[in-house]
């Protein structure tokens, strides 16, 4: 390229880049289709003051509010925080209305989302103020002085991925104006718990705890100078550590709780090793403890779980929330299990007035009860599912497929399915495997599901509910040491299908694996792919308590991508930070990792481009080494050299780390990047990127897919989310708007019959044609669409106000049966830029008297070819679309010319229907003036008896007579596609002669 082109080519990307990146998407909005499922809650509070309401703080989905006993929940914290994660919730116990909450959850998994401070709401959570410590990482505790609730206290754990100053414990005198770190051990030791003693705030505990995470392990604890249980007697400026009676050894992670009804005792559930694990009390303020249990319970997986509260109105009742919940009668000496609605317990809140009143959390969600934990509150109302990726099947309408961390693989669908759905409802499936997935629908076979289960491949039949398991090694790989393993799998192992033979399909260990027969048998086509490092070769979980669960498996492959142009082209990527490819199936491979892409990242997915097949997209994810670097990379020789797309200028924030990127199938160097904290665009191959965040709450974005024109995500906190049919970012003009209106070509659209009603979860739409344009002002006159069929025939007018109706040659109100159907729909923007109206296909329906129902409910169109054509003043555009026939009707034997018929017989109905309204309406008015005119019984009898003939009777179960009867025809013939059957046809004669034989008798 010369100097001069490529001078050239620099301007014209800028000047492109300037057009698109001022443009506004909010016309673009997601939907959410679930699953209503909940998914990982780590807090939960209430206040005596209004014993309905509840609040829970989960770990990738915000904050939540329930008035009503956790029958109904509602996010409160979307549009004000910059993290879904959620630490620790805190209600002044003096005023309901203030909130404090501190961000970054305490359970510190690999896939914990960064904190990022604390946030208060003096409004019951309506609004939110950011009010500082931004940068202190994960938080364990938020309390406020229950005498002054500007005195607030927060024990901050810090950055779980790395050493950070921002440890320790801060205060508040100024309700978050000013903090001051008033506590700190080291820049590796925070806080995961703090308390107020009741009574006399100025005394408080803290439990100091050195935390840390990396991929290959978990830290939790250090000798015991990094950790234990500190006080402090004068409101936080000396601190005492509280040594007699507690370990001397290494100490983990502490919970502490202090008794409201006798401030002298004080119990701490401690991770220590061995027989100094457990629970101890204190009867005197901290001065001595005693070892009350060291019921393994109490410490399991303590990195994860570990909290302790006392019943408000009894210190030896006393619940410890873990694997599993348990409670103690008698001072935590002996334990029993509690049952709960799922497993892994994090939190629980009694009300002081009413224990047996009481929220408690699990990775499930947060569930309430009103007779101390017997029964509770469901679950299945909190769409705050984790989900680990995104894949879709080929049937109509298509389905989801993910796996929902601490639950099931599950199948939800897409839109509303005519047969099974009831407004409000969600549905899901669940389908073989586990927790982690993958699971993948079989391409041409929706009944057959491919599965990983931590590591485990498995098939799984919709038609038998039979999950058929072809493990690779067929071993358990649970709690070894990684470096003793044949096969190194993931918690969250790879499985990619052949583009190009459904039952070809790739998984990941430290090897790739490849079956050509559904998983029967599986052979390994590569050398190790990955980094392979002995010292990340151990056992997790030190220096006091193992843990195991593979999701530390360092030097695995974490994504696999087949070329979809290119057969045999493969790229792998593993989550140590190597990129592999091989282009003859695996015969031979390179390491093709970029030569200044830092060490030891997570590749989370590798993308090859669909138009070139020596183009490649990947997306590294360093977070678990301290590093929040947005890495997204691109080749365009087969990964020979690299270029980095995501650098500190070019839109991505620098701590917005990159989980997935994904490149549309459509338009090429259109790319799709989902991040820890949101979506972003970039139509010119990554040189620049925009926010395309739109209405999709903050969380991070798993995984990506693009089907039928959709947009299609996974996240970590808030399940599925759809952005229907993306056809304009896939347009030309969409990075060339400028002063002259856009009218953008319409996707293709299904046109499904969808139930009536509905409701805003899920978000199930019904069949509409989703048009765009683009309006370089505010137009003050008005904006028109019209909809026309193949012949040029109008189907529908739309226009966006109601004086455009009044300036038709005829008002819509008194048109004849014969003119265009026109209707004013507010939703026909007019405001400047990007604007989108969906067009329900509905055509002219019968004339009614209530003008707001005139012309309503027509049929639907008919699949073919159409127009749409957008008048802005004096400008005209069209572009053609086409309305597609649901395929499921064909193999139900209903044809378009079965549907033809059916709609001219509607018309012909819808006709009828009308001029016998319009009859009726004469009669009654004729009536009226009669009565008025004091005509005698004579006079009136005949419009009576007609009126007899058209109109039911007033009162209950009347008999159903001509004008009903029509109306019912319409709805027998219209509530689903057919050809009518020879009753509708009887049935629309009879009427027709009985209308007519009538009409010549009334003389109107």
């Amino acid at each position: 390229m010369t100097l001069k082109q490529s001078s050239f080519y620099f301007l014209f990307t800028f000047l492109v880049t300037c057009a698109t990146l001022a443009q506004d998407f909010e016309a673009l909005q997601y939907r959410t289709i679930g699953p209503a499922r909940g998914g990982r809650v780590t807090t939960v509070t209430g206040t005596a003051m209004l014993p309905g309401t509840f609040y829970f703080g989960a770990s990738g989905a915000g904050v939540w509010k329930t008035d009503d006993y956790g029958t109904t929940w509602n996010n409160v914290s979307d549009g004000f925080f910059k993290t879904p994660s959620i630490g620790a919730i805190e209600i002044a116990a003096n005023d309901p209305n203030i909130v404090y909450v501190g961000t970054g959850s305490d359970g510190i998994r690999s896939n914990i989302i960064s904190g990022k401070g604390v946030y208060k709401s003096i409004d019951a959570g309506k609004t939110w103020e950011h009010i500082g410590l931004e940068n202190v990482g994960q938080i364990g505790a938020v309390e406020i002085d229950p005498t002054n609730s500007n005195i607030v206290w927060v024990a901050a754990i810090g950055n779980a991925f790395k050493p950070n100053k921002e440890r320790g414990i801060f205060k508040t005198t100024n309700g978050g104006k000013t903090w001051e770190k008033v506590l700190y051990v080291s820049d590796e030791t925070g806080f995961a718990d703090l308390e107020l003693l009741p009574g006399n705030p100025n005394v408080v505990y803290a439990a100091a705890w050195k935390a840390r995470r990396t991929p290959w392990t978990i830290d939790s604890g250090g000798e015991n100078s990094e950790g234990g249980i500190y006080k402090s007697i004068n409101g936080g400026k000396d601190w005492e550590k509280l040594e007699k009676g507690l370990p001397k050894g290494l100490i983990g992670k502490i919970d502490l709780a202090v008794s409201p009804v006798d401030s002298k005792i004080l119990y701490a559930v401690i991770e220590a090793p061995d027989a100094d694990r457990g629970l101890y009390k204190s009867v005197d303020q901290g001065k001595s403890f005693t070892h009350i249990s060291d019921d393994v319970r109490l410490v399991n997986r303590p990195f994860y779980y570990t909290n302790i509260e006392l019943d408000p109105t009894n210190p030896d009742i006393v619940y410890s929330n873990a694997n599993p919940l348990i409670k103690s009668m008698d001072g935590g000496k002996t334990w029993k299990r509690m049952s709960v609605p799922h497993g892994d317990n994090h939190d629980i809140w009694l009300n002081p007035d009413k224990p047996d009143l009481l929220i408690q959390c699990n990775d499930g969600g947060a569930n309430v009860s009103h007779n101390g934990g017997k029964t509770w509150s469901t679950q299945y109302n909190q769409p705050t599912a984790e989900i680990y990726q995104v894949a879709v099947d080929d049937q109509y309408p298509y389905w989801v497929y993910g796996a929902q961390q601490d639950n099931t693989t599950l199948a939800i669908p897409s839109r509303a399915p005519k047969a099974t759905t009831t407004p409000n409802e969600s549905i899901m499936m669940n389908v073989g495997g586990c927790e982690t997935g993958p699971v993948i629908p079989m391409p041409g076979n929706h009944y057959i599901v491919y599965n990983n289960c931590k590591g485990r491949f498995s098939v799984y039949s919709k038609k038998t509910g039979q999950s058929r398991e072809y493990s690779i090694g067929a071993s358990n790989i649970y709690g070894h040491n990684p470096k003793d393993l044949k096969y190194r799998f993931q918690r969250v192992a790879p499985i990619h299908v052949s583009p190009y033979d459904p039952e070809v399909v790739y998984m990941g260990s430290q090897f790739l694996h490849k079956t050509s027969n559904g998983g029967k048998n599986w052979e390994i086509i590569s050398p190790d792919l990955t980094a392979n490092e002995p010292d990340k070769q151990v056992i997790s979980g030190k220096p006091i308590t193992r843990d195991i669960t593979g999701e530390e498996y360092y030097s695995t492959l974490y994504s696999i991508r087949e070329s979809k142009i290119s057969k045999g082209v493969i790229w792998t990527g593993s989550n140590d930070g190597i990129i592999s490819i091989t282009k003859d199936g695996g015969k031979t491979w390179k390491n093709v990792t970029p030569k200044k892409l830092p060490k030891g990242g997570r590749v989370e997915s590798v993308e090859p481009s669909q138009f070139n097949p020596a183009k490649a997209y990947i997306a590294v994810d360093r977070h678990l080494l301290g590093d929040t670097t947005p890495y997204l990379y691109k080749t365009d020789d087969y990964g020979e050299s690299w270029e980095l797309i995501s650098s500190e200028s070019n839109g991505i924030p620098p701590d917005y780390t990159t989980r997935v990127l994904r490149e549309d199938p459509v338009r090429e160097r259109l790319l799709y990047a989902g991040t820890e904290f949101g979506m972003f665009v970039s139509f010119d191959d990554g040189g620049t990127w925009k926010r395309f965040q739109q209405n999709l709450p903050v969380t991070p974005i798993t995984d990506i897919t693009l089907f039928r024109g959709d947009l299609i995500l996974s996240t970590m906190g808030r399940g599925f989310w759809i952005l229907d049919k993306v056809t304009i970012l896939q347009d030309g003009n969409i990075t060339q708007l400028d002063d002259t209106p856009v009218l953008f070509k319409p996707d293709n659209t299904i046109r499904y019959q969808t139930p009536w009603g509905g409701g805003d979860f899920p978000d199930y739409p019904s069949t509409s044609v989703i048009i765009d344009y683009y309006l370089p002002s505010d137009v003050k006159d008005g904006v028109s669409l019209q909809i026309m069929d193949a012949q040029g025939k109008e189907v529908a007018t739309i226009v966006s106000d109601s004086t455009k109706l009044k300036s038709t040659p005829e008002k819509v109100e008194d048109m004849s049966l014969s003119m265009t159907f026109v209707y004013m729909d507010e939703k026909l923007e007019t405001k400047k830029g990007i604007n989108r109206f969906e067009w329900n296909l509905q055509q002219k329906g019968a004339w009614a008297k209530n003008k707001k129902r005139r012309y309503k409910n027509g049929p639907m169109a008919l699949p073919g070819k159409y127009t749409a054509k957008l008048t802005v003043g004096d400008q005209s555009f069209e572009k053609p679309f086409e309305v597609l026939m649901d395929p499921r009707l064909e193999e139900e034997g209903v044809s378009l010319s079965d549907m033809r018929e059916q709609q001219g017989l509607q018309f012909k109905v819808i006709d009828l229907l009308s001029e016998a309204r319009q009859l009726q309406d004469k009669v009654e008015e004729k009536i009226k003036e009669l009565e008025k005119n004091k005509a005698s019984e004579a006079t009136l009898k005949p419009y009576k008896d007609a009126l007899k003939q058209l109109k039911n009777d007033e009162g209950a179960y009347p008999e159903v007579v001509m004008v009903a009867q029509m109306s019912y025809l319409y709805y027998i013939l219209s509530s689903a596609d057919k050809a009518p059957g020879q009753e509708e046809k009887n049935s629309y004669q009879e009427l027709l002669a009985q209308f007519n034989e009538l009409k010549q008798k009334v003389d109107l």
